[in-house]
C-alpha cells in the first residue's frame, strides 16, 4: 500500500486524483496532521509519497512514478505522445503552480494594501496568460495532449480551483472550462474531492 502524505485542496490533490484514476491502495495522512512533517520533507511541501521504506517527494516525479510504474494510458508509450504529455505536465507544474504561488504569497504576506494590489495584478496577468495558452491548445484538441486524458488536465484542473481565492481576477476561457468540467465529472475526481471534503467550484 501506498502512503500520501497530503494537504486538502492543494496541489496534492492532483496526485491523489491520479492514484484513483489508477486504482490503487492509498493511506492518507493529511500534513498537518503527521508527526514531524519536517523529517519526511525538508522543504515540508505536499505531496509526499511512501511506499517500502522510500519516499518521493515533488508532485510531477510522484506521478511519472506511477504512471510508469502502474502503465497508465495518462502516460502513452509512443516517444512523440509521450513528451507531448510530459511537456503539458511539466507546463503545469513548473510554469501555471509557480504563478499561482505568487497569487498566494502575496495574498499573505504583503500587508501594504497598494503594494499587495499592485503584485496581485502582476500575478493574475501572467496567470491569465497561461491560461491563455492552455485555451488555445484546448480549442485544437479535446485535452492537452489530444483526445484521451492526461495529468496535465487533472493537474490544471485542480489549480483552478484556486481561483475561488482570487474573484474576477482570472479568466480560464470556454474552452478550459469544458475541459475542467470534463475532468473534474470522472469519478476518480470526485472520489479525491469528497474524501478530501473541499468544495470545488469553477466557472
Amino acid at each position: 500500500m501506498y502512503t500520501l502524505y497530503y494537504s486538502p485542496g492543494t496541489c496534492s490533490l492532483a496526485t491523489h486524483v491520479l492514484m484513483n484514476e489508477l486504482n490503487l491502495e492509498v493511506h492518507l495522512i493529511e500534513k498537518s496532521k503527521a508527526d514531524k512533517f519536517e523529517n519526511i520533507n525538508p522543504a515540508e511541501t505536499v505531496p509526499v509519497l511512501g511506499f517500502d521504506k522510500t519516499l518521493v517527494q515533488e508532485g510531477a516525479a510522484i506521478a511519472l512514478f506511477l504512471m510508469e510504474k502502474h502503465k497508465s494510458n495518462l502516460l502513452p508509450d509512443a516517444p512523440e505522445s509521450r513528451s507531448k504529455a510530459i511537456q503539458w505536465m511539466m507546463f503545469a507544474n513548473a510554469s501555471v503552480h509557480p504563478a499561482y504561488s505568487k497569487l498566494f504569497f502575496a495574498s499573505k504576506n504583503i500587508t501594504n494594501l497598494d503594494a499587495k494590489n499592485e503584485v496581485i495584478n502582476a500575478a493574475a496577468e501572467r496567470v491569465n496568460e497561461l491560461w491563455s495558452i492552455v485555451n488555445e491548445q484546448l480549442g485544437k484538441t479535446k485535452y492537452l495532449t489530444g483526445e484521451s486524458i492526461s495529468m496535465a488536465d487533472i493537474m490544471l484542473s485542480v489549480y483552478a480551483n484556486w481561483n475561488n481565492y482570487f474573484p474576477g481576477k482570472i479568466n480560464l476561457g470556454d474552452n478550459s472550462l469544458r475541459m475542467i468540467k470534463e475532468v473534474s465529472a470522472r469519478e476518480a475526481f470526485k472520489k479525491s474531492i469528497q474524501t478530501e471534503k473541499i468544495k470545488f467550484n469553477v466557472q
